[in-house]
């Protein structure tokens, strides 16, 4: 159920180049469950920045009541998120969105990540491996300054980074690496750059997958169609990618 809440800012932290982890605390994460899905942030308390900030969940604690969010501070909301203490308050809307669906006890899954698009991947292949799915984690950065959470993938599975310069793991893209490994996997799971998905889709075509869309939003609720995207289905059939998605199955959405 969709709430909206004053939650706790229990920690924040840089966990890389301009990337942020911040853990929150509150009612919201009691009800969150499927990996995937989003929460839309107000970062200041006055009118200006005027639009909440959509944010990825990277992690969920429905034990104690606490999910943790990982951004990048690249804007003027996002700048301002980024200078939260713990013991402040934010004004949090969600969970918002359909998440990844779990693949079956048995199975073999690869999680592709890019950029800001690797943190909802995380609390994804926690709850496949509880569920006995064996995952391989395929993650791309920019550099290394830029690489996060390489050592969490890795005590959940076989992982593998790329980064564009060269700088750390395998240089180039997902792509790269992706070429290079045996296609043995049932299902695949991405989310990342409109780019990459695009080539994930024509490099795994045979395969059955489900994507992750970045789309900048408005209300986050489907309410004011500023994140509508055509589909495959037909040239006047639409989908809004914060309350239809952000997760659909490979072939679905015309980026």
């Amino acid at each position: 159920m969709i709430r909206q809440e004053q939650m706790t800012v229990i920690k924040q932290q840089q966990i890389a180049d301009t990337i942020f982890e911040l853990t929150l605390e509150g009612d919201i994460a009691r009800g969150m469950a499927a990996p995937g899905q989003f929460v839309h942030v107000r970062v200041a308390d006055s009118f200006e920045p005027l639009l909440r900030r959509p944010i990825s969940v990277a992690s969920i604690d429905t034990e104690n009541g606490q999910f943790t969010m990982i951004y990048r501070a690249e804007g003027r909301g996002t700048t301002l998120l980024a200078e939260k203490k713990p013991g402040d308050k934010l004004d949090v809307l969600g969970p918002l969105g359909n998440g990844f669906p779990l693949a079956e006890a048995g199975k073999k899954a690869f999680l592709i990540g890019g950029g800001i698009g690797v943190p909802p991947l995380y609390e994804l292949a926690k709850q496949l491996n509880a569920r006995g799915v064996e995952t391989v984690h395929i993650l791309g950065f920019e550099g290394k300054q830029a690489v996060f959470y390489e050592e969490e993938f890795r005590s959940l599975g076989e992982t593998h980074i790329a980064t564009v310069d060269g700088s750390h793991g395998t240089e180039g893209f997902v792509t790269h690496i992706l070429n290079g490994l045996p296609k043995d996997f049932d299902t695949y799971f991405a989310c990342g750059p409109t780019a990459m998905l695009d080539a994930l889709q024509r490099a795994l075509e045979e395969k059955k997958g489900f994507l992750s869309y970045e789309q900048r939003m408005g209300c986050g609720i489907g309410a004011c169609f500023a994140c509508v995207c055509r589909t495959t289905k037909n040239e006047l059939d639409y989908v809004k990618v914060c309350s239809d998605g952000p997760v659909f199955p490979a072939g679905v959405v015309i980026s």
